[in-house]
């Protein structure tokens, strides 16, 4: 290749400004690589490509833990999450709800509830993958900004990624809770006065 004046170009590459703008991507990438291959990530199975809503008029919890992950859906997409685990738990007035477009038919909502009565919905090893969470909370005993890696209040397998943030506390009450989800995993889910129906339009919990 040669120049306007016809000299002989030599290509050349700057390895320091290469380096600089290649380490964060390949560090990204391999603490990505060990996530996988220690299986830290959030879910255990493949999250649909729909986020779904919970809500709760109350949750009394022991043994929490908070921290970030990702999930993964089916065609390999990432996506981050803040992972809440909770040993034991249990929930007033629980609403669950999905909206799907359909072609021709238009929105449809899938609408869950439970624990409606006297007995609360029961969950043990409860982990929730959210993109969003509020409410009025209160926590015994937190410890904020704790090494993810080193919790050890939540359930078995409530732990992060070594370096990253993660928070913990002996238990956890909140009230008015809204959160948005992609995938949540129990134990054991005990669902009384248990009520599922489907509406067409959109029918959401908040």
């Amino acid at each position: 290749m040669k120049d306007a004046h016809g000299r002989k170009l030599t290509g050349r590459t700057s390895w320091r400004r290469f380096a600089v703008l290649c380490v964060p991507g390949v560090a990204a990438t391999a603490a990505l690589a060990i996530a996988l291959a220690n299986g830290a990530l959030a879910a255990s199975f493949a999250v649909s490509g729909q986020q779904f809503k919970v809500s709760a008029s109350s949750l009394d919890g022991d043994g929490f833990a908070q921290y970030g992950s990702v999930d993964r859906n089916a065609r390999g997409k990432l996506i981050p999450v803040a992972v809440t685990a909770i040993k034991t738990a249990e929930m007033n007035n629980l609403c669950q709800s999905v909206v799907t477009d359909l072609p021709v038919i238009g929105s449809i909502s899938l609408n869950l509830t439970a624990g409606t009565g006297k007995k609360p919905v029961q969950a043990t090893d409860l982990f929730v993958d959210a993109t969003q969470l509020s409410g009025n909370a209160s926590f015994n005993k937190i410890e904020i900004g704790r090494d993810a890696s080193t919790l050890d209040k939540g359930p078995k397998g409530g732990q992060g990624l070594q370096d990253l943030f993660g928070q913990q506390a002996d238990d956890v009450h909140i009230t008015k809770l809204k959160q948005t989800a992609w995938a949540t995993n129990a134990g054991k889910f005990r669902l009384s006065n248990l009520s599922m129906k489907v509406n067409k339009g959109t029918k959401e919990c908040f």
